[in-house]
């Protein structure tokens, strides 16, 4: 091992310097370094380092193995472009912030141990909320509020988790977990908070929304791969995975058609393509663990490009919203034409990474003989293609004419997004290299017929019946509207029944304290008629009057008496 510090704790220190730099160094800076970590990254030898005994618990800071060092690589290449891509920012806080974020999680991601993974799990929480505070908007501080105690919870059960596991193993290595006990559970609602499991998904399409048209970028690029990682490690082969996955993969279609904002429609999009990683991921086979990673890697770059592309067009228009959009191909043509491959590759055309990576999940499945599941991936494709194959590019660049003639995006948007899209058509036209960065070697072949041919059908019946929908005006029009997810259970619906239930109790105390107040009254009253002033008990008796009660009382005893002997 050549070093034995974890290389992340150079982005984070790294970042924090940045927040000190002028700003005609900061750009320049900020690019330069996630390349020199990432050279670190590459130079590392597999293998364990960085043991340090904590209390009594031995740490490993730094371990290096085939998937440790696909998400490491991964991270510093999403640092790379996300950092060129907000080559302009001027924000100290955020450009700290970045580098932080992408710090922890390469941290994470290297980290041999639970209580390490904890440490740089609760880092890359309170890196990535700075990037959501960083608009400056009171919609974005209430998302971000929301995001920051979704993440903090998250850690705080996998820190319960971790001291349950230690206490019951004696070890807290990060290792295979399994869900054979409660540590394990605790540990696997952590992962699956920030995997944006169902229910547990609205921190994503409520925060990154709200972020800066370059903070979107980094917070597509870390949280949910960190959490793929996780699952992947401490968790292969746990069957409800496949469930999970599956429904992720659905569920958000019906969402991303519907909705009005294009980057949220991302944010719906994100979990659909986790979803596939998830079901991998539970499948358990080298062939589908090889596919989740894969795909987790071609993912974090076209969703990255779509990401770009739409922060592009809400730093010149102002706006993401698909109902003022249109017609901006005629004065962003790069843009739209970048923003037309990652499009491609995350619908999984042909020749672009989606398709090399997408197909080696669902080979495993049918391996598998998991029919209905890979029937709901299938179908999770089409939607994908729907939603953001050609609902983001369609509706941001053509579809109406909104009339906005804007300028083309900054040259360093443009470079990230070139070098991204050329990414995507790199690894589709010759996988080779990524499939050699995968944890296990690969028994795969991407191009066969029936490959090919049956995602271009795919493909084709969905660009069919977009066009039939959209020409009959059957397909949901881009409207300003507010669609309800899950979390309107909690905060709307929880607190409006809670308000409901307070003023049902708070009524019914009313009630209670009038009747008794009433029901007093009448005490008071009868005692006053009694013992008042004017009372029978306050009336003059006369003793003789008093003596002929007291012998008919006593005659009445003695007969009494006399009877029962």
């Amino acid at each position: 091992m050549t070093t034995a510090i974890n290389p992340g704790v150079w982005l984070i220190f790294g970042g924090l310097l940045a927040a000190i730099l002028p700003s005609r160094l900061r750009a320049a800076y900020c690019v330069a370094l996630p390349i020199a970590v990432t050279g670190i990254v590459l130079g590392l030898e597999g293998g364990l380092a960085g043991r340090l005994s904590f209390l009594g618990v031995e740490l490993i800071t730094l371990r290096v193995d085939g998937l440790a060092r696909l998400f490491a690589i991964l991270f510093c290449l999403a640092a790379v472009l996300a950092a060129l891509f907000a080559w302009t920012v001027q924000s100290r806080i955020e450009a700290a912030a970045s580098l932080v974020y992408a710090g922890s999680a390469l941290g994470a991601a290297l980290a041999g141990d639970l209580l390490t993974l904890f440490v740089f799990w609760e880092m890359a929480a309170i890196g990535s909320v700075l990037l959501i505070w960083a608009r400056g908007t009171p919609p974005s501080y209430h998302a971000g509020v929301r995001y920051l105690i979704v993440q903090v919870g998250s850690g705080v059960l996998l820190l319960a988790g971790a001291v349950l596991r230690f206490q019951e193993t004696g070890s807290a290595a990060f290792d295979v977990i399994g869900l054979g006990d409660t540590a394990g559970a605790l540990i696997f609602i952590a992962f699956g908070i920030k995997a944006a499991f169902p229910l547990l998904h609205n921190w994503l399409v409520d925060a990154y929304p709200e972020s800066t048209p370059t903070g979107t970028v980094w917070l597509s690029a870390f949280t949910t791969k960190l959490a793929i990682y996780a699952l992947a490690r401490g968790f292969p082969g746990t069957e409800i995975l496949i469930w999970i996955g599956v429904a992720m993969a659905c569920f958000p279609i019906f969402y991303a058609v519907i909705e009005n904002d294009l980057r949220r429609v991302l944010g719906y999009s994100t979990i659909n393509q986790l979803g596939f990683m998830v079901a991998g991921i539970g499948v358990g086979t080298t062939l589908s663990l090889n596919g989740a990673v894969a795909h987790a890697f071609c993912d974090m770059i076209f969703k990255a490009v779509l990401f770009m592309a739409m922060g592009a067009v809400l730093l010149r228009t102002g706006t993401i919203k698909g109902s003022e959009l249109g017609g901006l191909y005629k004065t962003m043509p790069k843009t739209a034409g970048l923003c037309i491959i990652g499009a491609a590759s995350i619908s999984a055309f042909p020749l672009f990474s989606g398709f090399v990576s997408k197909g080696m999940i669902m080979a495993a499945i049918v391996h598998e003989g998991l029919f209905v599941p890979w029937l709901l991936l299938l179908f999770a494709s089409a939607g994908v293609f729907h939603h953001a194959g050609i609902k983001i590019p369609f509706f941001a660049f053509f579809a109406h004419d909104s009339g906005r003639r804007v300028e083309e995006a900054p040259w360093h948007m443009l470079a990230a997004m070139a070098i991204g899209a050329a990414l995507c058509v790199g690894i589709g036209v010759h996988p080779a290299p990524l499939y050699a960065l995968l944890p296990d070697a690969v028994d795969y072949v991407a191009y066969t017929t029936e490959h090919v041919v049956t995602q271009t059908q795919l493909l084709l019946f969905s660009a069919l019946a977009f066009t039939w929908l959209y020409r009959t005006h059957r397909y949901p029009p881009e409207l300003p509207s507010v669609n309800l997810d899950f979390d309107w259970t909690y905060r709307r619906l929880l607190p409006t029944a809670v308000a409901g239930i307070a003023g049902a109790i708070s009524r019914l105390h009313g009630a209670l304290r009038q009747g008794m107040r009433g029901l007093l009254a009448q005490l008071l009253h009868l005692v006053h008629r009694h013992h008042g002033p004017e009372g029978v008990m306050a009336r003059t008796v006369s003793a003789g009057s008093m003596a002929f009660w007291v012998v008919v009382a006593l005659a009445g005893y003695l007969i009494a008496y006399e009877v029962s002997r």
